[in-house]
């Protein structure tokens, strides 16, 4: 059993999967989007790497204000999430993803990551970071 997770975003979706025994999760790629509106090649290949990976479960970052509020980002969200839900047939739960780039950032800048090189990766670390934070909660032993 593998769990891919996305932090979905208007102009990136970052890709993560945990390893067989859901311990660790590894960055896999950025998929650009080529426009908000559309999502057909963007769910085309998280449907390919659905397939690669064997994924049997799927974790979607929820961009929840800090006030716990949702915005306009998380009705996106949610439109995304029942988009993935019908086209892959697999449970999609959502995750608190709430300062999830920020922690991006600082592991890439700790990592002396250049300025200019870090908007390759943020998205897809953000990913591995919301993913990780499912796995440390053992949210999949409670359900």
């Amino acid at each position: 059993m593998r769990i891919l997770g996305l932090d979905f975003g208007s102009r990136t979706v970052g890709v993560a999967v945990s390893d067989e025994l859901l311990v660790t999760a590894q960055a896999v790629e950025t998929i650009p989007r080529k426009s908000q509106g559309k999502l057909r090649q963007t769910l085309a290949r998280i449907d390919a790497l659905i397939q690669e990976y064997q994924v049997d479960r799927i974790v979607l970052g929820f961009p929840k204000n800090m006030n716990n509020t949702q915005g306009e980002r998380c009705e996106k969200t949610l439109e995304f999430q029942e988009m993935l839900k019908k086209r892959s047939g697999l449970s999609v739960e959502l995750w608190d993803e709430r300062l999830t780039t920020v922690e991006a950032e600082r592991t890439l800048i700790e990592n002396r990551v250049r300025r200019e090189d870090r908007k390759k990766y943020i998205d897809k670390v953000a990913a591995v970071i919301i993913l990780q934070g499912y796995l440390d909660a053992g949210a999949l032993s409670r359900r």
